[in-house]
């Protein structure tokens, strides 16, 4: 009797360890990213979305914010600027490649110049909910 109780009190503490271990590697965080249209949308969201660790991907095309949510121990930050830009799309920290962005369909050639002010990690005024 003692031993079932016991092995029931380790096996519900290794689940509840498992569930917390999962909620701390998650974040959500949100930064700039230039576009025009529903296609670029899509294929910004797609970038994101194909990385490993990444759970949700939503850019805004009014505010040209992403906001992705991501396992911090599959994938970092960095990771998810270079897919994007290399689907031809520039963002805070990495500029789109003159061929990728040539690329880009007639309606999804942004202006270059648009500026997108970097988005502290944990500023979230602006996003809508």
């Amino acid at each position: 009797m003692k031993k079932s109780i016991l092995l029931s009190f380790v096996f519900i503490l290794t689940i509840t360890m498992g569930f917390s271990q999962s909620k701390t590697d998650s974040t959500k965080t949100s930064f700039g990213v230039r576009g025009n249209c529903g296609m670029c949308k899509a294929t910004i969201e797609k970038a994101v979305n194909n990385i490993d660790g990444v759970s949700s991907a939503i850019w805004d095309r009014d505010n040209k914010k992403i906001e992705v949510s991501f396992d911090v121990s599959k994938t970092n930050l960095m990771e998810m600027h270079k897919a994007i830009s290399a689907s031809g799309y520039d963002t805070e920290m990495s500029i789109a490649s003159e061929k990728s962005y040539n690329n880009l369909p007639g309606c999804c050639q942004y202006d270059r110049q648009m500026n997108i002010s970097p988005t502290k990690k944990d500023d979230h005024s602006d996003h809508k909910h």
